[in-house]
């Protein structure tokens, strides 16, 4: 069988669970492993383009209003691979190509192929939708090896913080800059077993727009920025738009040095396994003194004290 995926967190479970052989068809933001490998099936108009966060905002919100897609399907790729099953999703529009968009694509297709969403909202979900991917692709047990070692890796912080009697941590994660966005969906249920509280987040639903005075009155202890679709570098080059809030350097995380800038894909990219390595990096920012950066994480964040000038 022949599986094509349009959502890079899919992609990269295929490739954790060694199913990568059965995965023709990919999206333009899959892991580099597999652009390398496979054809890239999914587009969108804003490819190559280094637009800031305020004019991603916009467009997305225009697109959204005149109900058009800025995902598209290369047609005659995809007819070529001519797949069995697609993996698609429903949890965010502005994020990755849709199922209806996917739907409008393959009805063209001569064979019709099986379209499986994945609409997780929380952690749990997530590591269900291994389940859902294995299981399509004919080696359901290569899910649950999988998940088996990536549950030893949470439970490890849990065993650590519960013998230490850590008490959480307030903190916020942030998903975006321009407008500030709080986290959603599986980000808060991270934070739980990384030992924090955000209580201006949104357990399994959808991110949303929180005014900047909340945030002062909450007051976090720690301070994570991982903008969706943003590496550390890129979310450095507008990091201005927080630095400059006069009430910035008030904040607690400010003054005790722990606001961090961490890459999107440990956060709003649901892999089982990038997620669980979030959990690991929050866990060392929030109790330095309990955890470590594990080494192959060391360059997926970086402290704002840390930053050159000219990006704060």
């Amino acid at each position: 069988m022949t599986a094509s995926s349009f959502l890079p967190a899919a992609t990269k479970m295929i490739y954790d669970m060694g199913l990568q052989h059965l995965l023709q068809g990919i999206t333009f933001e899959c892991p580099h492993e597999a652009l390398e490998e496979k054809q890239k099936v999914v587009r969108c108009v804003l490819e190559g383009n280094n637009y800031s966060s305020t004019e991603i905002d916009k467009i997305f919100s225009a697109s959204k209003a005149q109900g058009k897609s800025l995902y598209y399907v290369d047609e005659e790729v995809l007819q070529a691979i001519s797949p069995d099953v697609i993996f698609t999703q429903d949890v965010c529009e502005v994020c990755q190509i849709d199922t209806a968009c996917t739907a409008a694509a393959v009805a063209k297709l001569e064979k019709q192929p099986q379209l499986i969403p994945l609409t997780p909202n929380t952690l749990h979900d997530v590591f269900n939708t291994a389940v859902t991917i294995a299981t399509a692709m004919g080696s359901e047990e290569a899910a649950y090896t999988y998940l088996a070692a990536l549950q030893n890796r949470i439970d490890a912080i849990i065993d650590g913080l519960r013998l230490h009697k850590a008490p959480p941590k307030r903190v916020m994660v942030m998903e975006w800059l321009a407008p500030i966005y709080n986290c959603g969906h599986w980000i808060p249920y991270q934070i739980a077993y990384a030992g924090g509280i955000d209580m201006l987040s949104n357990p399994g639903g959808d991110s949303i727009v929180t005014m900047w005075e909340k945030i002062v009155k909450y007051d976090p202890e720690v301070l994570v920025i991982a903008p969706c679709g943003f590496t550390i570098s890129r979310a450095g080059e507008e990091i201005h738009l927080l630095t400059e809030k006069k009430e910035w350097d008030q904040l607690t995380a400010v003054r005790n040095n722990a606001v961090f800038l961490a890459d999107y894909d440990l956060f709003t990219q649901p892999s089982a396994s990038t997620l669980t390595d979030g959990i690991e990096l929050m866990a060392a920012l929030f109790n330095p003194n309990l955890f470590t950066v594990p080494a192959h994480l060391q360059h997926k964040y970086r402290p704002l004290h840390q930053l050159t000038p000219a990006h704060v």
